[in-house]
């Protein structure tokens, strides 16, 4: 079941959305990180523009013991010199040349974990969504899968390094609780070069969401 909190009495509002903090980026888990991160929200302000939803699909990456990962052995190149970073800024990159990627970098400084957002629940500035993706129906492409959603939010390579605790991209709780029984945990997307790694359950979904990627 997903539920909100409900005030117990008029002394026990809801309280409001809050921005996240850092320090639940700065976590040592990934995995952990990337479970929590769904039901939060996910805002950019852009060229003065508010877009964002509800986070319904994640995958975590990890830099020990996961060939998928960008910064496994080690690796540290111009792309992935900002995983090193502390979490809670943003890593985004190309594929095909053309989808920009948006990642949550995680965990300490040198250790360089991510979270990959591969779906969005659209919820505010959905006319820019709709034109910045060249679409008029609100359907699951608008934001079901990691390329569309950051066309829909505006996201480009550009905003490699955004620091998330500022006022471009940001995340909020809005304390939403969604139940274990309500989450789909299965193996990432498009890792098959990672050997067993690629059979890790490290992709999470909420299970009643029409706003996951349709990817297996």
């Amino acid at each position: 079941m997903i539920t909100n909190p409900t005030p117990n009495s008029q002394t026990n509002p809801i309280p409001p959305p809050t921005k996240i903090p850092l320090d639940f980026y700065r976590r040592s888990d990934p995995v952990l990180i990337a479970r929590d991160l769904l039901g939060k929200h996910l805002y950019t302000n852009i060229d003065g523009v508010l877009t964002g939803g509800r986070i319904v699909e994640t995958e975590a990456y990890a830099h020990i013991n996961d060939q998928a990962c960008h910064s496994h052995l080690g690796r540290y190149t111009a792309r992935t010199k900002i995983m090193y970073e502390a979490g809670g800024v943003a890593y985004v990159y190309l594929v095909y040349g053309r989808y920009a990627l948006f990642n949550i970098i995680t965990n300490e400084v040198g250790k360089a974990d991510a979270v990959l957002i591969r779906g969005l629940e659209p919820l505010e500035g959905i006319p820019e969504m709709l034109l910045r993706r060249g679409t008029l129906k609100y359907q699951r492409n608008l934001t079901g899968g990691p390329g569309l959603l950051t066309q829909a939010l505006g996201i480009s390579t550009q905003h490699y390094g955004t620091d998330l605790s500022g006022d471009t991209i940001w995340l909020e709780d809005h304390h939403e609780v969604i139940a274990d029984d309500q989450v789909v945990a299965s193996p990432r997307v498009g890792i098959d070069y990672a050997g067993f790694d690629a059979a890790l359950p490290w992709r999470f979904r909420i299970k009643a969401s029409k706003w996951t990627s349709p990817a297996r």
